[in-house]
């Protein structure tokens, strides 16, 4: 298992200290490989979680304001299971630590962990999926569940909720590199057949930035934060609180995203959050 953190040693799988006076969004995003030609097909190989504290007596811009962040990658097909519990763990953390804890679309994350969940991590993913499901009873600024893809339509003119298109229109940039020519499943299979490093690197990549954008939109979502009417660059967020995790970081062309604001409208969607095809359906990416 490889585990990317902003937090060192065993303190990778573990939550920040809460400081006092701030309210926590926890932010995760899973990725899986799909076969839809059989029932519970998809396997989940990848996760992060952003951490994002704000003050409760005020409402930050979101560029001013630091983030702890941890990144989950199998190594090999056989390490699901221990991924699950992970996984498992964080979202229980998250319930115990946050105010919000927030997911784009974060329903069919949970499913899909709670269908490959060795027996003892279902019971925590059972109950996470009760509460998603319970979430609009509750006060939004009381937490405890956001989803981004369903729950921030007060801020939204445009019918999309693809999470690149939900960005977008509110002014961050989350352009998306990694999807250029190669898509993510494909990325992935050549660091589980070749063990290129390159591909897992921009996968981790890019799952972490559906965490944190989730975080920023859900921080907006409940009036927590704000960011400049000229927008925020999230992948700059990225590259100052990752620096020196990932190799691909470096190169020439994700460096070249952090200087003026790029469109991300043409950025391609994270497979694990497309629309089901309704066509022929994919086999597995493995």
């Amino acid at each position: 298992m490889i585990i990317t953190s902003s937090r060192d040693g065993a303190r990778a799988l573990q939550p920040p200290t809460l400081r006092s006076g701030a309210v926590r969004i926890a932010s995760i995003d899973v990725e899986w490989t799909k076969n839809y030609r059989v029932k519970n097909g998809q396997r989940p190989f990848c996760y992060s979680v952003a951490w994002l504290d704000l003050p409760a007596d005020r409402t930050p811009d979101l560029a001013d304001m630091p983030f702890e962040w941890t990144s989950v990658y199998v190594e090999e097909p056989g390490e699901m299971d221990e991924l699950v519990r992970h996984a498992a763990a964080t979202v229980t953390a998250a319930a115990d630590t946050s105010s919000i804890i927030t997911g784009h679309q974060f329903c069919s994350d949970l499913a899909v962990l709670e269908a490959n969940a060795p027996t003892d991590a279902a019971p925590a993913l059972r109950s996470a999926r009760a509460q998603w499901k319970e979430r609009r009873e509750t006060d939004i600024r009381a937490g405890h569940y956001v989803d981004t893809r369903y729950d921030a339509g007060h801020l939204l003119t445009g019918a999309s909720r693809r999470l690149v298109d939900v960005c977008t229109e509110l002014g961050l940039d989350v352009t998306q590199p990694e999807l250029q020519r190669i898509t993510m499943p494909a990325w992935h299979r050549r660091w589980i057949d070749h063990g290129e490093e390159e591909g897992r690197e921009r996968v981790s990549v890019l799952n972490l930035r559906h965490s944190l954008s989730t975080a920023y939109v859900a921080a907006r979502t409940a009036g927590l934060a704000r960011w400049s009417p000229t927008g925020l660059n999230v992948n700059r967020a990225i590259a100052q609180a990752a620096k020196g995790a990932w190799a691909w970081l470096e190169t020439p062309t994700f460096t070249s995203l952090l200087e003026d604001p790029c469109r991300s409208e043409s950025a391609a969607s994270s497979p694990s959050k497309a629309p089901r095809p309704q066509g022929k359906r994919r086999s597995s990416t493995r």
